[in-house]
């Protein structure tokens, strides 16, 4: 399994795929299907059934997963970026290979 360089919580813009151009904070990451769920994007719409969380059903959207390869990190300066690994002392951080910065 490949290491995922993206975590939750980071902002990324939808680099590929019918999304192109979005961008949102990833939600969750499912490394085992080398995917994420990024707030806003990739909306669908499912069918509920009534049930106790939701007594009155019906149509609800809700984020999909996007594939890990369709994204790209954005830096705080809005511009996506490739991330790196390295160390620092005695840890490991994540940096921007574009700007060289510890993300």
């Amino acid at each position: 399994m490949t290491k995922l360089k993206i975590k939750s919580g980071d902002t990324v813009k939808v680099i590929a795929g019918d999304h192109k151009g979005s961008e949102g904070k990833v939600l969750q990451v499912l490394k085992d299907k080398n995917k994420a769920i990024v707030e806003g994007v990739n909306m669908v719409k499912k069918h509920m059934k009534p049930s106790a969380q939701s007594p009155q059903g019906g149509i609800v959207e809700k984020e999909a997963a996007i594939h890990i390869s369709n994204l790209s990190l954005l830096t705080a300066k809005g511009e996506t970026t490739r991330v790196g690994y390295r160390m620092e002392g005695d840890k490991k951080v994540r940096f921007s290979k574009k700007s060289n910065e510890v993300i």
